[in-house]
């Protein structure tokens, strides 16, 4: 596990949507543990607003709004929000755990799903692109 769970969920959230977190600590799975924070406690569609917002404000106060990416923001959470409904954990270790294929095969998980290569799309970036081959639900 990386540096990022030694917050507390509420610690993550609340310095990540303030943008007080290190940048340091927001790695791939510190993205999958907000997601997760976010599905657990709003539901889905809730957190894709939250989060789209709240990375939206973190990259801008970073001066990098050229990382942010609409499309591959929400497919994360909805990936998430897929492997949530098939888990029994109640923690994010446990549930990276279970599901490793989410931090180790992210970019294979999102091809099954994209044949659009929306990691370099520019109408990717700017707007949610819905999966053209299969979908998160």
């Amino acid at each position: 596990m990386e540096a990022h769970v030694n917050l507390s969920d509420d610690q993550f959230e609340q310095q990540f949507k303030s943008c007080q977190l290190d940048p340091a600590l927001f790695s791939h799975e510190a993205h999958l543990r907000l997601a997760w924070i976010h599905v657990k406690k709003y539901g889905v569609e809730q957190a894709v607003e939250n989060i789209c917002d709240q990375l939206v404000c973190f990259v801008d106060s970073l001066g990098a709004k050229d990382k942010y990416n609409k499309t591959l923001t929400i497919a994360a959470i909805r990936a998430v929000n897929h492997f949530i409904n098939k888990s029994d954990t109640d923690n994010f270790q446990d549930f990276i755990r279970q599901f490793p294929r989410l931090n180790s095969n992210f970019k294979e998980l999102i091809a099954c799903h994209y044949q659009l290569d929306i990691y370099t799309s520019d109408l990717a970036k700017a707007v949610y692109v819905e999966p053209d081959l299969l979908p998160f639900s």
